[in-house]
């Protein structure tokens, strides 16, 4: 894997050869950052299913104030840790837990708020659209956060929260990949 622009450009980094671990591909990295390039620095980024951390480490190189790598495998997130030593990071947390169960307890107040989130779950696995419901109802994004999705398959609306707009949408090979950012949801009429 290598980091494809800012501080650490064209640093080539290594992460463990493991099933479902598929670092985002630089072409689809790249784009992405393209789309994200205003809202990224001094920004705090969520990197939920972590695996490489190839998204978080892209957004620090480029500037981002702050990410945290949260991942269920401790090999992924030793090799995060030795990357980010190896490129003499900061403001950076990585956490080895299961990534609902970590959103569902975090703490959520309003100044700690993460302005861009990457969601990415294995392929082979219905976490995507629990882990949208998750990520929405932990009271953890930004009034106005951007959150990039990443599937095998083309992602249903019907699966998304109502008050996330679909910004940018792209398909690079068997990848599916989207932009969207949240507006904060309409109260109820009494």
């Amino acid at each position: 894997m290598r980091v494809i622009a800012g501080k650490w450009r064209s640093r080539k980094l290594e992460f463990p050869d493991s099933d479902g671990l598929r670092p985002t591909s630089d072409r689809v990295r790249e784009t992405l950052f393209n789309w994200l390039q205003e809202r990224i620095p001094f920004a705090k980024c969520l990197d939920l299913f972590a695996g490489s951390g190839a998204c978080g480490i892209e957004a620090l190189s480029r500037g981002a104030g702050f990410v945290s790598f949260v991942d269920v495998s401790p090999s992924a997130t030793a090799a995060i840790k030795r990357n980010l030593a190896l490129l003499g990071a900061s403001e950076f947390e990585i956490v080895c837990k299961d990534s609902l169960t970590w959103i569902a307890a975090v703490k959520k107040e309003p100044q700690s708020r993460y302005d861009v989130v990457f969601l990415d779950p294995p392929f082979a696995s219905d976490l995507l659209a629990r882990a949208v419901k998750a990520v929405e109802a932990s009271g953890t994004l930004a009034e106005d956060a951007y959150i990039y999705i990443e599937s095998a398959q083309e992602v249903s609306s019907n699966l998304l929260p109502l008050n996330w707009q679909m910004r940018k949408a792209k398909k690079a090979g068997k990848v599916h990949f989207y932009l969207y950012q949240r507006d904060e949801p309409k109260s109820e009429a009494k």
